[in-house]
């Protein structure tokens, strides 16, 4: 159920949430293969990370699990800032992609299938929960959360090789 907000309380109550960074990547081995996912969660000094894994599944399904599973774990609607590697994930969401995949019945404007549409469609209904911003960095580059994403993901491959 959708949580009614006044008009005139809109903006106040969208100032009073809380504020919440989140980090994402995913990994595979092949491609398909095993694959894993990561993600660190703060709030002011708070963290939390979170990583799981798949077998077979793609590098893409699992940069997308890493967000859905990050933005699930919140509970109460949040202003979020999601800082990913990953131009699909962000140009999807960012670039209206996604919404527009899902308008057209999953397909792209070639008419083409879109890919991963029951992931898309949990984040594009995450993301009308929570507001996000998306923001991409460069992956393998120094950048320290998206550094232990990456190990975290890595991890989880290897934990789905080991069942």
């Amino acid at each position: 159920m959708t949580k009614f907000v006044p008009p005139t309380l809109a903006a106040e109550w969208m100032v009073n949430m809380r504020e919440v960074q989140i980090f994402t990547d995913g990994a595979c081995s092949g491609n398909p293969g095993p694959g894993g996912w990561g993600a660190v969660l703060r709030c002011g000094t708070v963290e939390k990370e979170l990583s799981g894994g798949e077998n077979p599944t793609t590098n893409n399904r699992m940069e997308l699990s890493a967000a859905i599973m990050a933005l699930s774990a919140l509970n109460e609607t949040c202003n979020v800032t999601l800082t990913t590697d990953s131009k699909y994930l962000c140009d999807g969401m960012t670039k209206g992609w996604a919404k527009s995949w899902k308008t057209r019945g999953w397909k792209k404007g070639d008419g083409s299938p879109a890919l991963n549409p029951d992931l898309w469609d949990k984040l594009i209904a995450l993301c009308e929960t929570h507001r996000v911003k998306f923001v991409w960095v460069r992956g393998h580059n120094g950048h320290p959360e998206n550094e232990r994403c990456d190990e975290l993901a890595r991890k989880a491959i290897h934990e789905v090789n080991n069942r």
